[in-house]
């Protein structure tokens, strides 16, 4: 009898904050290997968890002892400002994150690493101008921030559930892995992005910081803010001087002993330098909206929400939305707070109701 089948499990490590790097000589030669080992890594979504944190300045005084001109010690009363934590811990939205992924492609027309130092736009490409790159940073920024899918580019800039048009790219993910194993450059990488999509995380974040301030009065200093992890898969050659640039500590070193700027140089300028792929991902849903087809009970929190659609069709919602979310968590969060809780160990459980004011700068989501 043969021996069974084992999948090939390639050598890789996280180098922080949940991020992959992989050195392995066979997904550097193999498209077909690079192209499952990214497949294997989609399966594990990213990481997103709220981050709240407040505090304020105190004025105090301390003695200070000081030897005057005379040689003789002299006691002075100085004040001085200090910043006191009032609060500061998380909460995990794991349990929210849709486990199914879209891969998806950059479009041809958005500038994006093509196996470059720079990015390049185009079926036939060219290096992207310093105002295009501009205004595509501006609208990623504000694509992730409203919570549309990474395929939306620039050009269409509406949401679409048309999961038949998520690769953009006139090259498929499989032809994007053999264009990198083809290429002989010493320090090239190929970037898988995770991302997450669905929700209007600006909007949310104004809501929970309505809450805060509205059922504590606080008047501290507040952050708010969402925070991802484990959104990059990166896949490097290998040799010792790439393996270097993936050990932070030894990067940090070479920049004290002035090596890098050298490396640098070679990366960039050297035709067996440095490239760069960065050209798809996939893409996880907080919430979506499917055709509705029968569905049974017990599945999902949110499976038997309907909305009618302009053309008249009818959809079932997948996932929570910001404001059943907010529900959940209001009161759990307005009593850290007051509770002055500090905990880098997210939160789980919940309890109590929303706020008017907080979820009326969301209803309409």
């Amino acid at each position: 009898m043969p021996p069974e089948f084992a999948p090939y499990e390639a050598e890789h490590f996280d180098v922080g904050n949940g991020n992959i790097v992989s050195h392995d000589p066979h997904l550097n030669t193999d498209g077909e290997a690079l192209y499952r080992f990214l497949l294997s890594q989609a399966q594990t979504p990213p990481k997103l968890s709220l981050h709240c944190r407040g505090t304020h300045s105190e004025t105090r005084s301390r003695n200070v002892t000081r030897q005057g001109r005379d040689g003789q010690h002299h006691v002075h009363t100085e004040s001085y400002s200090e910043t006191v934590v009032d609060f500061d811990f998380y909460i995990s939205l794991d349990k929210y994150v849709l486990p199914e992924v879209t891969h998806w492609s950059v479009s041809d027309v958005d500038p994006a690493y093509r196996g470059r130092m720079f990015k390049d736009v185009g079926s036939e490409p060219r290096k992207a101008k310093y105002n295009e790159r501009k205004l595509h940073n501006k609208w990623v920024k504000h694509r992730d921030a409203q919570g549309l899918p990474p395929w939306i580019s620039s050009e269409s800039g509406v949401l679409t559930d048309d999961y038949s048009v998520v690769l953009k790219s006139s090259k498929s993910l499989r032809a994007w892995a053999d264009d990198y194993c083809a290429s002989p450059k010493n320090l090239k990488e190929f970037v898988y992005v995770k991302s997450l999509y669905g929700w209007d995380l600006q909007t949310l974040e104004q809501a929970i910081r309505t809450s805060i301030n509205g059922a504590s009065f606080y008047s501290g200093s507040l952050t708010v803010e969402f925070e991802k992890s484990a959104t990059k898969v990166y896949v490097r050659p290998d040799n010792r001087l790439s393996r270097m640039l993936s050990n932070k500590w030894l990067k940090f070193l070479s920049i004290i002993l002035l090596i890098f700027p050298f490396i640098w140089l070679f990366k960039r300028f050297n035709k067996r330098g440095g490239g760069r792929w960065e050209v798809c991902g996939g893409a996880y849903a907080l919430k979506r909206w499917v055709p509705q087809e029968p569905v049974e009970t017990g599945k999902g929190m949110s499976d038997s929400i309907l909305r009618a659609q302009g053309s008249g069709e009818v959809r079932r919602l997948v996932g929570c939305r910001e404001a059943d979310w907010l529900k959940e968590w209001e009161s759990t969060i307005t009593r850290a707070v007051a509770m002055r809780y500090e905990s880098t160990i997210p939160l789980t459980r919940t309890s109590g109701e929303v706020s008017r004011d907080a979820v009326a700068l969301i209803d309409m989501l």
